[in-house]
């Protein structure tokens, strides 16, 4: 009796020790699949293949990955891996934006903007916005500022545009830089001052080397070019030295 107790025990130690290393390893497993789904997507898209890619990042999408459900959504938006879809952009992009992926709410706040894939309405539109710029967005930020810009959708209010065209500016965006320095050419939301706009549109010109972008360039530098012409010489001396100090501080502060 003793002998076959022994046996017994035995054996469920070995299989309690199976059933742990089990367990042990079974995150592990569950894991590594989804981690290489997301390189071979990223690889597929690299190389153009976008029709295997759209599968892969569909795959992750519906397992609830936020990334993904906003690459998809932007696939379908231009038209990439499949047919053009709108409707089916504004679904995986409102996946991501209600996980709270800032990019994905600055795209569903476009849709809504522009009426694709859904009603056109500027409340929706802001009210994602706002989202995504409260957390840093700066295409979201520069659209803010545009909202209050122009009153679409609120009250129109210069100082409120300019607070949102400054904080975009300081991340790099060239398109808001460009706005700020037309807001102090202006005198719109702050004081009116040459130097400043000037500043602003030297950064915008220095900053924008998007291929395909020379004509707007070329605009900007034309602006600058009739500023300078109403400026002296110690004014421009001083915007230049203005606008060196500001790309050295990352745009911070200017």
């Amino acid at each position: 009796m003793n002998k076959l107790l022994k046996q017994a025990l035995l054996i469920c130690v070995c299989l309690f020790a199976l059933t742990g290393q089990a367990m042990a390893i079974s995150p592990a497993i569950q894991i590594e699949p989804v981690a290489g789904s997301l390189l071979d997507a990223e690889r597929a898209y690299a190389e153009g293949n976008f029709e295997k890619a759209a599968k892969i990042y569909r795959s992750l999408a519906e397992q609830g990955d936020a990334e993904a459900q906003l690459i998809l959504g932007s696939m379908y938006d231009i038209g990439l891996g499949g047919p053009q879809n709108y409707i089916e952009a504004v679904k995986w992009y409102r996946m991501a934006a209600e996980q709270g992926n800032a990019r994905a709410q600055s795209k569903l706040g476009s849709m809504y903007d522009i009426g694709l894939g859904v009603s056109q309405d500027y409340i929706e539109a802001i009210k994602w916005w706002r989202m995504a710029a409260e957390q840093g967005d700066d295409v979201a930020q520069l659209s803010l500022g545009r909202v209050y810009d122009h009153g679409r959708g609120v009250p129109k209010d210069f100082k409120e545009a300019v607070e949102w065209y400054r904080l975009a500016a300081e991340q790099g965006n060239v398109f808001a830089q460009e706005k700020l320095a037309w807001k102090y050419i202006l005198g719109e939301g702050v004081a009116q001052d040459d130097v400043l706009a000037h500043m602003w549109l030297s950064i915008a010109i220095s900053n924008d080397s998007t291929p395909g972008r020379k004509a707007a360039n070329h605009q900007r530098i034309q602006q600058r070019d009739a500023l300078a012409r109403r400026m002296t010489a110690e004014q421009i001396a001083k915007a230049r030295e203005f606008a060196r100090k500001c790309t050295a501080n990352k745009f911070k502060g200017c």
